[in-house]
């Protein structure tokens, strides 16, 4: 069962009452990683651009869903390369604000992996 997302603002995200104040990467496991964002910075030159090479690295065999929290205020894409990918797996994206991307997450219960952008 993956981790319930308490709450969000700008700077942090609260999950199962720890606060973490940097994006994070919450796994089918339920383990949190704090997020790769220089994989994106080499390739397209912003962390707020998901690049294929981030993508390959956060999501995993056995995930049907990818929900994406870009940010208060939504700032963060998918690169058209790390779509197609998705795409060929067969992973379901969900992207939002993160305010809703963690409702939306806390209401899924499929194999659904999480990568959450704090703004700052």
């Amino acid at each position: 069962m993956h981790p319930q997302i308490d709450t969000t603002a700008f700077v942090s995200i609260t999950i199962g009452g720890k606060e973490y104040r940097h994006d994070v990467v919450i796994r089918l496991d339920g383990t949190i990683h704090k997020r790769k964002k220089k994989l994106s910075k080499i390739y397209t030159g912003s962390a707020h651009l998901i690049s294929l090479a981030e993508i390959q690295r956060v999501i995993e065999q056995g995930a049907t869903d990818l929900v994406i929290g870009t940010g208060q205020e939504n700032q963060v894409r998918l690169s058209a390369e790390a779509m197609n990918f998705l795409n060929e797996q067969d992973v379901h994206v969900i992207t939002a604000d993160t305010p809703r991307a963690i409702h939306l997450w806390n209401g899924t219960c499929r194999p659904v992996v999480g990568l959450f952008h704090v703004t700052f």
